[in-house]
């Protein structure tokens, strides 16, 4: 039996997305990795200093599993069913990113430059962006995951004006943000 290592198409991928979620619906639960990670802080202790962790995380514990998961999946993905890390972009692109200051340029999903904490400039753009995306998760009652795949599948209104925010925002930050910074 031969293990295909592509990405799953999005005719497999998107129906196992639509089933978990159903299920989530049917047990009446929401999904969104803000809550999983609230519930992890919860259950740390957070709540005895922040207000916002103090409530019955237990009730929540099947979130914990959702990180598990997370966790097990992304590692067994990277581990057993890639075949390498390199990025499919075009030459144009990769020649634009070698001019902004990225040596590799299409080799990796995870750019040194910005994630390799290799300078204090990374560094401080880690701190400003895990603030921000921070920030606007608990300002808008969800993170991309949340409003996106439940959110939406749910019809909430709040949820396609959030998903809207987080599409304008990309664009902002690639277009004219992200060009400042390198």
């Amino acid at each position: 039996m031969e293990i295909i290592l592509n990405p799953w198409p999005w005719y497999v991928s998107g129906p196992l997305i639509a089933l978990v979620l159903a299920l989530l619906l049917l047990a009446g639960k929401k999904f969104g990795m803000s809550s999983n990670l609230r519930t992890l802080c919860a259950a740390a202790g957070a709540g005895k200093k922040i207000k916002f962790f103090d409530y019955d995380w237990k009730s929540h514990r099947w979130n914990l599993v959702v990180v598990l998961g997370v966790i097990i999946g992304a590692f067994i993905a990277k581990n057993f069913l890639s075949i390498d890390d390199s990025v499919a972009i075009s030459p144009e692109t990769i020649k634009s990113l070698s001019e902004l200051g990225f040596e590799n340029a299409g080799q990796h999903y995870l750019p040194n430059e910005l994630f390799g904490l290799t300078s204090l400039k990374s560094l401080v753009i880690l701190i400003i962006a895990g603030t921000l995306v921070g920030f606007g998760t608990r300002y808008a009652g969800g993170c991309t995951s949340g409003h996106a795949i439940s959110g939406l599948s749910n019809l909430q209104i709040p949820s396609l004006i959030a998903v809207i925010g987080f599409f304008i925002g990309g664009l902002i930050m690639v277009h004219l943000i992200f060009p400042l910074i390198f």
